[in-house]
């Protein structure tokens, strides 16, 4: 972890990332250290949160999650995949469906359904190949969702990679403990 970024608390952040981020924190109960770390550029992380609330009105939740968790699992980056475990129970979505989704292997989970499969077919392209060569995966996505949602999931899939290199470059550990774990401690 790279421990020359100070850590910001919320009083710390610029007033306007402040009423950004307010309703997330008062929801989550604390200030992640992702926020922490990023807040030294509040205007670009003010932007990118704008553009996360913006892509979870664009695109259906059930397609956001898979995105979302696809990235998260390829790349690594496990704070990102325990926060949107917990955003999908809280979702009401199955935990064996987002067991389906985390395996990565969308030719084979009945439990996606046809655009959920294309749509991670797509955005694992997509990561092995940063965009290049995926013009079928994409035009398959297209087939499946309407073109505003289609762009939407191109931009989620540069929104997610974004959050998994700054984690993973700094190190960051989960602030909370993936669903599965929680339920194997019980």
């Amino acid at each position: 972890m790279s421990a020359r970024i100070t850590r910001l608390e919320m009083h710390d952040l610029e007033p306007r990332l402040q009423e950004t981020l307010r309703a997330r924190v008062e929801r989550l109960g604390y200030l992640g250290e992702f926020f922490k770390c990023t807040g030294h550029c509040p205007d670009v992380l003010r932007h990118f949160m704008e553009l996360t609330e913006a892509l979870k009105k664009a695109v259906p939740d059930r397609i956001t999650e898979t995105v979302a968790l696809t990235v998260a699992v390829k790349s690594g980056n496990v704070y990102e995949r325990n926060q949107h475990e917990r955003l999908c129970a809280k979702l009401g979505f199955d935990q064996d469906w987002i067991r389906s989704v985390e395996l990565l292997d969308p030719g084979s989970q009945e439990l996606m359904s046809k655009s959920e499969r294309i749509v991670q077919s797509y955005t694992l392209a997509a990561i092995q190949n940063l965009g290049n060569n995926c013009e079928s995966e994409f035009d398959q996505v297209l087939d499946v969702l309407t073109t505003p949602e289609a762009v939407g999931v191109l931009m989620l899939v540069g929104r997610y990679l974004t959050h998994a290199v700054a984690v993973n470059t700094l190190g960051l550990s989960p602030p909370k403990p993936s669903i599965f774990e929680e339920a194997n401690s019980e």
